[in-house]
């Protein structure tokens, strides 16, 4: 195929992409996903646009409940006359390499709602709790005119925290059998939270996660509590001077409120709308969120620079074999990786700064 016909193609795609087709933000979103020719030229098309839409964040550990929430969440900005796009990254099938696709199956209630689109993603072995192209995939999402772009990781453990680095607001979902305590708590996840939500809290032992929760907020403010002089009068208590905090009006600091939901009866959704776009006014207010997407789009430049570096160093035949030439001398003592990674950044100038790809 010609590179005028090339060029006519993606004129085509993008010509539906705006006018508002979903067939046509389907293909883009499959283009994008899988770094098929041309992506980054059409995502390059796409930039001007992004920034329109709020990205939420839906993390925790498997079995917390983080799909029925989300499609809880979905019904409430429908509700709201509010579009939606969903990102549902599911573990990568060990057979075909694909997603499971456990998350658009739990979202089945609002798969046929024309102001909903669904994409479900394979990890493909990236770590994270995301699919490597999901920041790319929110951004046409983003560019589409969605209102509201969520995005579902995999269940994930103490380290995988990329969608702090993905979403303007993080949701962090726990339930009370999610295992010891004390692991919860010491989990990165307490790191990234804007706010918990402590699903299935008509079980036992959710109350006491949630003051666990709002007992280490309280801790680990300690500002909440600072310079405060112990007298009679005065709740010295870090779990209830964390949820004051969080329920504060216009604060100087944010403290991640702890909610209480049961999503499969669809209870305390509405008090998770309402305390997300708490966050997202504060994070206005406060120029947070600028701080935020500016990051995000540091971030992404490190990316495509990491990426290209990879595939222009990996793919070039003459690199490979001086590599496997300098393994010889390894194996001898008589040189050393870093060495070794020195020179090969010295001799692949030409190489990285081509226009080859």
């Amino acid at each position: 195929m010609t590179s005028a016909h090339v060029v006519d193609r993606e004129e085509r795609l993008l010509a539906d992409f705006d006018a508002g087709r979903n067939s046509a933000l389907a293909r883009l979103v499959s283009i994008v996903e899988n770094h098929r020719p041309g992506f980054d030229r059409m995502l390059a098309r796409l930039q001007p646009r992004i920034g329109r839409a709020r990205r939420i964040g839906i993390t925790g550990p498997p079995g917390a409940g983080k799909s029925t929430l989300a499609a809880c969440l979905v019904q409430a900005f429908r509700d709201r006359g509010l579009s939606v796009g969903i990102i549902a990254v599911d573990p990568t099938s060990p057979f075909t390499g694909g997603a499971l696709l456990g998350d658009r199956v739990r979202m089945e209630a609002i798969a046929l709602d024309p102001g909903v689109f669904i994409r479900s993603m394979a990890t493909r072995g990236s770590l994270g709790g995301l699919a490597a192209a999901t920041r790319e995939v929110a951004d046409v999402l983003d560019a589409f005119g969605l209102d509201r772009v969520l995005i579902e990781t995999v269940g994930v453990g103490q380290t995988e925290l990329d969608v702090a680095r993905t979403a303007d607001s993080s949701v962090v979902v726990l339930v009370p059998e999610s295992g010891d305590s004390i692991q919860t708590l010491k989990a990165g996840l307490m790191e990234i939270a804007d706010l918990f939500v402590v699903n299935k809290a008509d079980r036992p032992g959710a109350d006491r996660l949630r003051n666990d929760l709002e007992l280490m907020l309280g801790l680990r403010a300690g500002a909440t509590l600072k310079n405060v002089p112990p007298h009679h009068g005065v709740d010295l208590n870090p779990a209830r001077a964390a949820r004051r905090a969080a329920r504060a009006e216009s604060p100087a600091a944010w403290t991640p409120p702890v909610l209480r939901a049961v999503a499969s009866k669809g209870e305390g959704v509405v008090e998770l709308v309402d305390a997300v776009d708490r966050h997202f006014h504060y994070l206005e207010r406060t120029g947070s969120l600028g701080e935020r997407r500016r990051a995000r789009l540091r971030d992404r430049v490190v990316d495509v620079v990491e990426q290209r570096v990879r595939h222009r160093l990996w793919t070039d035949a003459t690199t490979r074999r001086w590599l496997d030439e300098q393994v010889r001398e390894l194996e001898t003592g008589s040189t050393n990786p870093f060495d070794i990674a020195d020179a090969l950044l010295a001799r692949s100038g030409d190489l990285l700064t081509g226009s080859s790809q």
